[in-house]
């Protein structure tokens, strides 16, 4: 079935790039939020994603594999280009006026500020990143890729993609700590604060009573 499919993808049959379509907007939609935190943006990149593939369309090779991996880092090479282009662009956007509020049920107001909430401080944390870091997380973390299927779709070695996701996880540790407010080394910290006195007793006043004693002999 999968081979038929890419057989006519490449052949450029309408229905089978509408079955491409219905099959993996989804996946390519949330990867291009989860990349960029703006889910007006990932509307763009999943249509620009799909003419992109249209395109491409002849570079299909014959297999049974799932084309999800090809959309991907196609998905990713768009996401590249968009983000380039809103940096470019960013003075002409900001005279945009936003849109009006759209009239909404309360229970989903509320749910979609938790969603923008959450979204918003993952956004942060991969930003701090490195691009070649951030596509490997997302492709094998968030999306589930293994390494050899997301190097294929980034068109990198196993290696790198290994490499990166490594230290893609470190960066990741180390900047929750840092939006927690929590250094690095506060555990150990912790564990070298030392036991309080006891009751009725101030630090050093063994001490003392030791020297009381001492003297009384004297």
């Amino acid at each position: 079935m999968e081979n038929s499919l890419r057989a006519r993808v490449r052949a450029g049959d309408p229905d089978a790039f509408r079955h491409l379509f219905d099959e993996h907007a989804s996946v390519v939609h949330r990867h291009a939020v989860r990349m960029t935190g703006n889910w007006v943006v990932a509307d763009d990149i999943v249509s620009l994603t799909f003419l992109e593939a249209w395109r491409l369309r002849e570079r299909v090779l014959p297999g049974d594999d799932s084309l999800r991996p090809w959309l991907l880092g196609i998905a990713t090479n768009v996401t590249r280009n968009t983000a380039r282009a809103a940096r470019r662009h960013q003075a002409a956007l900001s005279r945009i006026p936003p849109p009006d509020p759209v009239p909404d049920f309360a229970d989903e107001v509320t749910q979609r500020l938790a969603d923008t909430e959450e979204l918003a401080a993952a956004q942060r944390a991969l930003s701090a990143m490195r691009r070649g870091e951030r596509e490997v997380f997302t492709l094998c973390v968030w999306e589930g890729l293994d390494a050899a299927t997301a190097a294929e779709a980034l068109g990198v070695a196993v290696g790198t993609v290994r490499s990166r996701l490594s230290r893609a996880r470190k960066r990741l540790r180390k900047l929750t700590e840092r939006e927690l407010g929590l250094p690095p080394d506060s555990r150990t910290e912790k564990r070298e604060v030392q036991r309080p006195a006891a009751v009725g007793q101030s630090p050093g006043s063994r001490h003392q009573a030791a020297r009381s004693t001492q003297e009384k002999k004297r």
